[in-house]
């Protein structure tokens, strides 16, 4: 039987509970069969299955991020969707998967960047996360990627610093540390208590 059947539009639901315990069901029975069959029909003509598929590939990234990993093209694809929801959640299962497809990512950090500058908070929050964990993964990429990380953290609103700041955190070596904390220094004055906080903590290894 098709699992499409178990998505929220083929129950005649409007809710997303179909659709995670759906993405969960796969992630735990490791289905590859019915996974594919979810990826494909990410292109399905029909908008509902489209925004159904979504939201089960990513409870399935959340899951077991290693079984989505393969349909990186697609996500990277959904980037350019005129539907913001498609790509904000595009967004979130790259970041999901960025520690095991680096340089499929990094080959395409142009389209990244530019959704996450026309895209929602979701969306850069996500990008954020994506491309740091990018940048852990490799020097090339670091060099590359980690002087727009930090115009992102220098840049952004004030209750997105701890967030970004935790994000990148991973991408921090001994080269660009001071470069790290300089940032988060200048910026400290504007944030709440609970947020210098959690920069605070985040300062602590460095």
């Amino acid at each position: 039987m098709s699992v499409l059947a178990k998505l929220a539009s083929g129950q005649g639901r409007s809710d997303e509970e179909p659709n995670k315990a759906l993405g969960r069901e796969l992630a735990r029975t490791r289905d590859v069969a019915g996974i594919r069959e979810i990826a494909e029909n990410l292109w399905h003509e029909d908008a509902k299955i489209q925004s159904d598929c979504d939201g089960v590939i990513e409870e399935i990234g959340r899951n077991a991020p290693e079984l989505i990993e393969a349909y990186v093209s697609d996500f990277l694809k959904l980037l350019s969707s005129k539907r913001n929801r498609r790509v904000w959640q595009a967004m979130i299962c790259l970041s999901l998967i960025a520690e095991r497809k680096p340089r499929e990512i990094f080959e395409n950090r142009e389209t990244l960047i530019r959704a996450m500058e026309k895209g929602s908070v979701i969306t850069r929050d996500n990008g954020i996360k994506t491309l740091a964990k990018v940048a852990s993964a490799e020097e090339t990429y670091r060099r590359e990627l980690f002087p727009y990380l930090l115009a992102q953290l220098a840049s952004c609103r004030p209750q997105s610093v701890p967030q970004y700041a935790e994000s990148i955190l991973c991408a921090v070596n001994v080269e660009n540390a001071v470069a790290f904390k300089d940032v988060l220094t200048r910026r400290f004055d504007e944030l709440s208590a609970a947020q210098q906080r959690r920069v605070e903590k985040v300062l602590k290894p460095v």
